[in-house]
């Protein structure tokens, strides 16, 4: 017998004992397919008419009716004691009369694992059903279909079976003998290239000689490429707007209508103190207050809201957000608490160099009117112009620091840097304070340390020594001490002016190198100082490169110590 008539009679010997074995089974097969299928729709379904449930107790029976109808199955509903709240197969009155489902099996395991199902008669129908039950509010959802609907849906299917078994008989043998293995075996390597395309990998592509599966191959092998090319301008444009997004130094969101965030940006964990990882609250339980809570409630509703500055745990966030047309909303924080202490300080500085600059003009003006009207003896005039000269003195002080202060807060002035004698240096700033130290009876020490080689713009390291010294001489009383003492360190050298004076409260600490900061204006101002000297030292050591810090305790002294760098051309 031929191979082709071999092959032909096994085609309809396997045929037949498919249909026949097919019909044999099909009733047992289908049926557990056709209700494995049916209760994993039901169970869908079920899922969904519960998401469809109102919260209100009293619309349940209702609600049953009218979901049952869209659903087209009967629908239970039981709360979590086993009483029916709803059936579409009775009115309000008869579910009273039902009894307690608690000990139903499908209720029971669906309150103890999520969902349950049974297959039983029903002795509220009197039918057999197919029963799905979800754990949903106000306890279970269930969903029943009646049994005949699976019988006839049995009886169809074996009846398709028969008929695609006689079609497959007299197809199989035509396609058997001539195309089996010229389809298959391309087929089955198409199917495993998909497979790897599915997956990401690079596909292996079959040949063939049949025209139809090499041009299967050739659309296969075209719409891969393609795809590959849309998923790489999607994945490189996904790449670029997450870049930006994240560069950016504003807090960015996106929220779904109902306020969840669902996507943030690391400056927005930053400004809300969120680590990364950690999901964030729906915005109206971050927007708290009154004001952000109607700002909140704006975007949500799909307005604009622009430029609209809001308190955030003590900060001045600029909010803005625009609707997205899905619903929900982009929104864009803007720390601006920066902003608005600068402008504080701004005015602040403007009002104390008013009141700093109005002062000597004040006395200038009063004793210039006095002596060009009244015309003093001259000893007076001689007093009088005194005066002026000393107020038009401190105002020059003032202007010459203000200068220098822009200068240095501008980055136009760079120290050039060179090696100095630190004792020699020490001891020429000093010179200007020796009369007056001698008169208060004020001691001046130098220590320097061996090892201890200082890097300094000279002319800088004048006026930060000057200004230091101004200070400790000013706050020292009679028979103290001042010191400057020069050490190497890790990274540099340390320059620490320290006196015995009346030491500086702990709350003023932190704001000692603010500009015209004074912790007790009355006696810096009656002793001429401008409230500049610690700001224009700050800035100075910073413009080398170093770092200067205070410490003082009242009564017993205070401490500036400065840490300037060794330049990296001589470490």
């Amino acid at each position: 017998m031929t191979f082709g008539a071999r092959l032909l009679l096994a085609m309809v010997t396997i045929l037949l004992v498919t249909v026949l074995g097919s019909m044999l089974a099909a009733e047992r097969w289908l049926r557990d397919s056709i209700e494995s299928t049916l209760v994993d729709e039901m169970q869908r379904q079920a899922r969904l008419l519960a998401a469809a449930l109102p919260h209100d107790a009293a619309e349940l029976p209702r609600a049953a009716h009218r979901l049952a109808a869209l659903g087209n199955r009967r629908m239970t509903i039981v709360d979590s004691t086993g009483v029916v709240v709803g059936d579409s197969e009775f009115d309000d009155p008869s579910l009273a009369l039902l009894d307690n489902h608690l000990s139903r099996p499908e209720i029971a395991e669906a309150l103890r694992r999520g969902w349950g199902v049974a297959k039983r008669y029903s002795t509220s129908t009197n039918r057999d059903e197919l029963k799905v039950a979800v754990h949903a509010w106000p306890g279970v959802v269930r969903i029943s279909a009646p049994m005949a609907q699976v019988d006839g849906v049995v009886v169809e299917a074996q009846r398709a079976v028969v008929v695609a078994a006689c079609v497959a008989l007299v197809l199989g043998l035509g396609l058997a003998w001539f195309g089996g293995r010229e389809v298959s075996r391309p087929l089955g390597q198409l199917a495993a290239a998909a497979r790897t395309v599915a997956a990401g990998g690079a596909p292996t592509y079959p040949s063939s000689t049949m025209p139809e599966v090499r041009q299967l191959v050739r659309a296969f092998r075209a719409m891969q490429e393609e795809l590959a090319t849309r998923m790489g301008d999607l994945r490189h444009r996904r790449e670029e707007t997450a870049a930006i997004v994240e560069s950016m130094v504003e807090g960015v969101a996106a929220v779904d209508p109902s306020g969840e965030v669902v996507f943030c940006n690391r400056a927005l964990r930053r400004l809300l103190d969120f680590d990364e990882g950690v999901s964030l609250p729906n915005l109206r339980e971050l927007f708290r207050t009154p004001d952000a809570r109607r700002i909140v409630d704006a975007m949500l509703d799909g307005e604009a809201v622009l430029g609209r500055e809001i308190t955030l745990d003590g900060r001045v966030v600029l909010v803005t957000a625009r609707p997205l047309p899905p619903g929900g909303a982009v929104v864009c924080l803007h720390d601006i608490t920066a902003l608005r202490r600068l402008e504080t300080v701004r005015r602040d500085f403007v009002a104390n160099v008013s009141h700093e600059l109005k002062t000597p003009l004040t006395s200038i003006a009063g004793y210039a009117d006095i002596l060009a009207s009244d015309r003093p003896d001259p000893d007076t005039a001689a007093r009088f112009l005194s005066v002026i000269r000393a107020n038009a003195s401190r105002m020059q002080y003032l202007v010459d620091d203000l200068l220098d202060l822009a200068r240095l807060e501008s980055g136009a002035w760079q120290p050039a840097v060179q090696p100095l004698d630190a004792r020699t240096a020490a001891e020429a700033a000093w010179a200007e304070f020796a009369a007056r130290a001698d008169a208060a009876g004020v001691h001046f020490d130098i220590s320097v340390g061996e090892r201890a080689s200082l890097y300094a713009d000279p002319e800088s390291l004048r006026q930060i020594l000057t200004n230091l010294f101004d200070n400790a001489l000013r706050y020292t009383p009679q028979g103290g001490r001042i010191r400057l003492d020069v050490q190497a360190a890790d990274g540099g050298t340390t320059v620490a002016v320290s006196d015995t004076g009346a030491g500086i409260p702990a709350e003023h600490l932190p704001r000692v190198f603010e500009r015209f900061y004074r912790a007790d204006p009355a006696r810096s101002r009656s002793q001429g100082g401008t409230g500049l000297g610690l700001s224009i030292v700050k800035h100075m050591v910073e413009a080398h490169g170093g770092r200067v810090d205070l410490t003082s305790a009242l009564g017993r002294g205070t401490t500036v110590r400065i840490l300037f760098p060794q330049p990296r051309s001589t470490a």
